[in-house]
């Protein structure tokens, strides 16, 4: 067995279950659960109908750099969601079987293991990011995210010889779990930086569309279009960026995704997927196209995750400390203030009024000094309005109880 294996660590939901276990929740109260991401506002029967409309399609192999119609088709999206110049469907956009096993796959492919290579990670992270690095013969290096930075990672906190041994760099934005968008000015830094240290940038933007105030996030793409990067000699050089159709409509079983940016790593991450066996089955591509050529249902969309957020998170305020994020479906909220421990805090509400809850502690790791999670949580806001309010009066009775 492939030795590297050992190092993986177990997954948040695996850890939940062990904290879990031999708790019995209090069978007045259904189960209603915050604890994983998965979207559960309905998907849109159009998109369903593409992917029935198109069945014929699975008597044919798919290529693995996908269908001319589904390559154009995102970049045009992403010409108009970022404003930016026309992209080259063939070289600068690579259909992929949903996010996750992109960002996995992607660091198999360019991390030389032999440099004694470093895979930057924020922290707390999306765990594959982790394991992508330790299975790609690298180790992570990890950079804690800052309350005070808007949940900002310092990067400018890396030394240089550290900088000088990495090769790739995961970044999520908006964030998983704490929904902070990246500036301008971050874009710009992390540019010169590789730039500087010839390193890879890895953009997850799959919680793009899911935004609470009136301006859309910035994206990577566009942040490199307006400081000048995307008219050079190497267009976007050395910067991939990874969106999915998971979140944005509701199609997290459809397994579908891209990859955008630069054309020389694109070229290179093709040949490794032709081998890897990542092509898309083609009734997937239709439904994928009819997915990303439509805005009105990612509004709808959106407009409900704003209602709910806006009904649930003035009720969470009144006993733990919580903030609307920038984006995304999650609020991540701190538990100081009642004296538990986020692992405490998970396994008492989960007991007294069956509502679970994802501890910070577990979606991080203990880095310079600390685990940026310990004492948070993280609560996602995927069910129906009703549900998540319900959800939300429990947590505030708990925590009122706790006070008594």
């Amino acid at each position: 067995m492939n030795p590297l294996l050992d190092k993986l660590h177990p997954y948040p939901f695996e850890k939940l279950r062990l904290l879990f276990d031999g708790v019995t929740p209090d069978a007045n109260f259904r189960a209603i659960s915050l604890g994983i991401g998965e979207p559960k506002h309905p998907t849109p029967p159009f998109i369903c109908q593409a992917l029935a409309d198109s069945l014929s399609g699975l008597a044919v192999y798919p290529a693995t750099a996908g269908s001319e119609a589904l390559r154009g088709t995102i970049a045009a999206w992403l010409e108009r969601r970022y404003g930016l110049p026309p992209l080259n469907p063939a070289t600068q956009v690579l259909p992929v079987n949903g996010s996750r096993e992109a960002l996995f796959a992607f660091a198999q492919a360019v991390v030389d293991p032999g440099a004694d290579a470093l895979v930057v990670c924020p922290n707390p992270f999306y765990q594959i990011y982790e394991g992508a690095a330790f299975l790609a013969g690298a180790e992570p290096y990890f950079v804690n995210s800052d309350p005070a930075r808007n949940f900002g990672s310092d990067y400018d906190s890396v030394p240089a010889a550290v900088w000088q041994r990495v090769q790739l760099l995961y970044l999520c934005s908006p964030g998983n779990p704490t929904g902070a968008v990246l500036s301008l000015t971050d874009w710009e830094n992390l540019f010169a930086l590789s730039e500087r240290h010839d390193f890879i940038i890895a953009a997850d933007e799959c919680y793009s569309e899911i935004y609470h105030g009136a301006e859309a996030p910035l994206g990577a793409l566009q942040a490199a279009h307006v400081l000048g990067l995307s008219t050079v000699d190497r267009p976007y050089a050395r910067l991939v960026v990874f969106s999915s159709l998971s979140k944005r409509s509701n199609v997290p079983g459809l397994r579908s995704g891209f990859v955008a940016g630069d054309a020389e790593v694109l070229k290179k991450f093709l040949l490794y997927r032709t081998y890897h066996g990542g092509a898309m089955s083609p009734p997937v591509q239709a439904a994928s196209i009819a997915a990303w050529n439509d805005e009105s249902h990612v509004e709808e969309n959106r407009a409900q995750y704003r209602a709910k957020f806006d009904a649930i998170t003035p009720l969470l305020q009144e006993v733990l400390d919580v903030a609307l994020p920038d984006a995304g479906f999650y609020l991540w909220a701190d538990v100081s203030r009642t004296g538990l421990s986020d692992t405490e805090f998970a396994r008492r509400l989960y007991a007294e009024y069956n509502v679970t809850v994802l501890p910070g502690s577990y979606l991080a790791r203990e880095a310079h000094g600390g685990n940026p999670g310990r004492n948070r949580i993280r609560m996602a806001l995927v069910a129906e309005t009703a549900e998540g309010l319900e959800a939300a009066r429990r947590i505030v009775q708990f925590c009122k109880n706790l006070d008594q």
